[in-house]
């Protein structure tokens, strides 16, 4: 069998271009347009994710299907290919986060890890988010702040309309000529990190804030 090579938010991007094709051929399309939007889909998925085998460019193809249960099977299929998050035990995560001397660890208990991009909770008590990533083949963690309340919103990391809180982060970033300079920065959030993985297709915002975030 292949080698797992579909990451999470790759995987949604080809379950939104198949969910347009299963809505395209529901609206009485005549056949030519219908081809043109099922080819530019399958161009797309092709496309999503880079340095393709010749195998694995073949489990990708989606170009010979013509029914939508095909391509719902077909789909179904390459959730076998999904990469997982990274395991990670206490000690790595009080290594990534120091000075939280009360860290409230998350349970993964119930987490299915291959539909994770970036992991994340909250500890209510003191209003921190963790959020962790691999970043580079380095999984990195940054905290956050966020606030209790919510709203109905865009998520700056999914880009889904959402139920959404304000979140920010000191940077680590310094100042040689004023030792007290800090720069924070923030945006809006899904407060359901499940939800947000399972919608996140693109990860530029996520890791921009990141790098921006651990940059010194």
């Amino acid at each position: 069998m292949t080698e797992r090579f579909i990451k999470n938010e790759q995987f949604n991007f080809i379950s939104k271009q198949v969910a347009w094709i299963k809505d395209s051929t529901k609206q009485h399309l005549p056949a030519n347009v219908l081809a043109t939007v099922c080819d530019l889909s399958n161009e797309k998925i092709l496309n999503c994710i880079p340095n393709l085998t010749a195998e694995q460019k073949d489990i990708l193809d989606f170009s010979k299907l013509i029914t939508v249960e095909a391509y719902e099977q077909k789909l179904e299929q390459l959730a076998n290919y999904l990469i997982p998050f990274p395991t990670i035990n206490e000690q790595q995560l009080r290594k990534l986060f120091p000075k939280s001397k009360k860290l409230k660890l998350p349970d993964l208990s119930n987490v299915d890890l291959t539909r994770v991009t970036y992991l994340s909770w909250n500890d209510s008590r003191s209003n921190k988010k963790h959020i962790l990533y691999e970043l580079e083949g380095q999984l990195v963690g940054i905290e956050c702040t966020f606030l209790p309340s919510t709203k109905k919103n865009i998520c700056s990391i999914c880009h889904s309309h959402a139920e959404v809180t304000h979140f920010s982060t000191i940077t680590k970033a310094k100042k040689l000529n004023n030792p007290d300079y800090y720069k924070s920065i923030g945006n809006l959030i899904c407060t359901n990190s499940s939800e947000c993985n399972k919608k996140i297709t693109d990860v530029t915002y996520l890791k921009d804030f990141l790098e921006e975030s651990l940059r010194k």
